[in-house]
């Protein structure tokens, strides 16, 4: 996976049986987003113990699946009503690893500007 890629974490608990069709469902009607728009679906359970990331990848999706045999996985708070949370990179290898990133300091870095694309 890539730093360039955007990474949504779903506010809600997902049942872990979902496969593809299931999270694809999930990111069109409850985030009316296009689970082919390249951006990486991020799933956790109710016991926060599991995770998937649904990502779509040359003309296909790819799902990583992740199960902790201890611990849970601490998500940052956010406003469930929302639908979803974006986070970066770093946050997301961060959340993976087991590592809190709820009161953590980002230090200042540069950021490219975004490009303006109009046609």
């Amino acid at each position: 996976m890539s730093s360039s890629l955007g990474f949504r974490l779903y506010a809600h608990p997902v049942d872990m049986r979902k496969s593809f069709d299931g999270l694809s469902n999930l990111v069109s009607n409850d985030l009316a987003s296009s689970p082919t728009d390249g951006s990486v679906y991020i799933f956790v359970n109710k016991l926060r113990n599991k995770a998937k990331l649904l990502h779509w990848q040359g003309g296909g999706f790819v799902l990583y699946y992740k199960r902790l045999e201890q611990g849970s996985f601490e998500l940052p708070s956010y406003d469930t009503s929302t639908g979803s949370i974006t986070l970066d990179y770093s946050q997301l290898v961060l959340l993976i690893d087991g590592v809190s990133i709820t009161n953590m300091d980002r230090r200042k870095r540069y950021k490219e500007p975004q490009k303006n694309m109009e046609i």
